[in-house]
């Protein structure tokens, strides 16, 4: 094979080759190997960043982990409001001085709530404006209207802070596009050059460079308001990562007013429907005097199913409620509504305290599985001074004698309402004149801070010590009972409703009652007049017995003609005089006018003229009609 020289010129063997590769990175590392052992001025390191630049990235290392923990303190402290004005104030207080020296707060007018759509037009409402304030050599803050205030803006942008207190957002307009638009923007962008002016009201200046931010404030479905944050001229300007953080402010503010607004749309309702479920007013019926409280758990929490009541009962009896429904929301509210309406029928049926749970409890079981509540149900009757009490698992009743003793009553327990297949058992006991009995529920006596049995043994030596400053021949005022007994509560005691009902047992003095039972017979109605007239004249009132006997006579004709047991005639002198009149017939009468022809059909008429009140009650065993009389003594 022919070789060619000339192609093949300067060709080493493989091994040399290789040698030759190796050789430069070997003696590479022995210069390097021999810089190391030999230290040279000239063989200097590569320089790296010099002070100033590494200065400079410390600087926005710090700067950036300042605003992160900024931003953070500051949507902390604004998740921090319920309300609107503690949010609004929140966001004022975390931007000022920390990231702006003012600020102006800008909230639609109205707020729609929820899904609700915004009236027309647009109009935002100056809510709050706030600014550094300048500080004396002592370190007290001056007010605005100090002459030693700090100027916060240069001129002309000194009189930015009194803006216009309304403004309406035109449809088109450069403010309405900002709003739009939802970005915070500096003061001096085209767009807010133009949008200033129109939020802020024409003739005040806007100040100059980055000195200002606009941002709008938009909540989950709409815009809602916007926020001005300004710098001073002593400061430096406003930076475009500044623009992040009045975006995150902006943002947080606004999800909160939603929810401000939500919720005191919820506590508006939640509260009215709180107020009717609880009585108005207390009646004032005959033997007994009455007193209430109701105290929400916190301003927080203002709805909860504690209620009590008072329901007049024929025979001049009163019926006294207090109960609990388990839970805190509307819903609890709700159900106490329905029970409490539940035990004013049932108690116009005049029915025994034990049926009255018993049915309380089957009306809970068919609202829900989960429809649980306490009740405690009593009959007072002032003429026999008695009073019957049924107990559904609420804690038991104190009654405070008039010598200053103070007794918790032993009620049978009972399961509470809504568990079901429960029989509720009854006593009957003493009510002596001049006792007080004191209903409540769990939130007066339980709480973190102590068990419910402490709290009674708490609640009755209140009582007795209330007892003692009034001496042992008088009982303490009624209505100051009832706010001393409240005062025992401490700032952790408030962790539930509260409600209260005291009842000052009066009772009706035999002398005061007469009671007579008539054969249904047609003699009964000129035997119930001599009777009405001998007691009108041992009751000095005389000047009564026309009308009296008039009204009695047609009452026991009309009770007489459907009776078939004897007829029940009572009457009762207090402050007024009772007629009541009873029979076996549940057929309730009727007012109605007769006719020319009719020969009846004239003594209710006659009742409804000259009486100041009457009525008639079903009762399980029949009827009651009854009417009440001023009398002149």
């Amino acid at each position: 094979m022919t070789e060619h020289p000339t192609s093949h010129e300067g060709r080493q063997p493989l091994a040399a080759r290789q040698q030759e590769r190796t050789r430069p990175r070997q003696q590479d590392a022995a210069a390097a190997a021999a810089a190391a052992a030999i230290p040279s001025p000239a063989a200097a390191p590569n320089p790296g960043p010099g002070p100033a630049a590494v200065a400079e990235a410390q600087a926005a290392t710090r700067r950036e982990g300042d605003r992160l923990r900024f931003v953070g303190a500051a949507t902390r402290r604004i998740a921090r409001g319920i309300d609107l004005d503690e949010i609004v104030l929140g966001l004022c207080r975390a931007s000022v001085p920390t990231f702006s020296d003012a600020i102006l707060v800008y909230l639609r007018d109205p707020l729609p709530v929820g899904d609700e759509r915004p009236v027309s037009p647009f109009v935002l409402r100056l809510r709050r404006s706030d600014r550094l304030r300048h500080t004396d050599e002592e370190g007290g803050e001056t007010g605005p209207e100090s002459e030693r205030l700090r100027p916060l803006l240069s001129d002309p942008t000194a009189d930015l802070m009194p803006a216009a207190e309304l403004c309406e957002v035109r449809a088109g307009g450069a403010l309405a596009e900002v709003l739009r638009g939802v970005r915070p923007v500096f003061g001096d962008s085209a767009a807010a050059r133009a949008a200033l002016p129109e939020l802020l009201g024409p003739g005040r200046p806007v100040p100059t460079g980055h000195r200002a931010i606009l941002a709008p404030l938009r909540g989950r479905r709409r815009v809602i308001g916007a926020a001005v944050f300004v710098r001073s001229t002593e400061r430096s300007p406003f930076e475009a990562s500044d623009l992040l953080v009045a975006a995150q402010l902006a943002t947080h503010t606004a999800l909160g007013i939603d929810k401000a607004v939500l919720y005191g749309r919820e506590a508006y309702i939640a509260d009215e429907l709180q107020r009717t479920m609880l009585p108005d007013s207390l009646p004032q019926p005959t033997g007994v005097r009455l007193a209430s409280r109701y105290l929400p758990a916190a301003e927080t929490a203002r709805v909860g199913g504690d209620w009590y009541d008072a329901i007049p009962l024929p025979g001049s009896r009163v019926a006294l409620v207090v109960g609990d429904v388990m839970g805190h929301s509307m819903t609890s509210a709700a159900i106490m509504g329905q029970l409490r309406t539940t035990a004013q029928t049932l108690a116009q049926l005049d029915l025994p305290p034990q049926e009255v749970l018993h049915h309380l409890d089957e009306q809970a079981q068919r609202l829900g599985s989960d429809r649980m509540a306490t009740c405690l149900y009593a009959v007072y009757d002032p003429v026999a001074h008695r009073i019957t009490i049924a107990n559904a698992g609420h804690p038991p009743p104190v009654l405070l004698h008039l010598g200053g003793r103070a007794e918790v009553l032993r009620v049978p327990p009972g399961a509470p309402i809504g568990v079901g297949g429960v029989d509720f058992e009854a006593v009957e006991l003493d009510a002596p004149a001049g006792a007080t009995l004191l209903l409540y529920t769990d939130g007066l006596v339980e709480s973190r801070l102590r068990d419910v049995w402490t709290g009674i043994e708490q609640l009755r030596e209140r009582l007795a010590a209330t007892a003692q400053l009034t001496g042992p021949d008088h009982a303490p005022p009624l209505e100051a009972l009832c706010d001393d007994v409240l005062d025992m509560l401490g700032p952790g005691d408030r962790d539930d409703d509260i409600a209260l009902l005291a009842a000052r047992f009066d009772g009706i003095a035999p002398s005061d009652v007469a009671y007579w039972y008539l054969e249904p017979e047609d003699a009964a109605p000129g035997r119930a007049r001599r009777l009405a007239r001998r007691a009108l004249a041992r009751w000095d009132l005389d000047e009564m017995s026309d009308e009296v006997e008039l009204l009695v006579s047609e009452v026991v004709t009309n009770a007489v003609r459907y009776a078939e047991r004897p007829v029940t005639l009572r009457l009762l002198r207090t402050d007024i005089l009772r007629c009541e009149v009873g029979d076996d017939s549940p057929q309730l009468p009727r007012q109605r006018r007769a006719r020319e022809t009719d020969e009846g059909g004239r003594g209710l008429f006659l009742v409804n003229r000259l009486a100041r009140r009457w009525g008639a009650t079903r009762l399980s065993t029949g009827k009651v009609v009854w009417f009440e009389m001023a009398t002149r003594s």
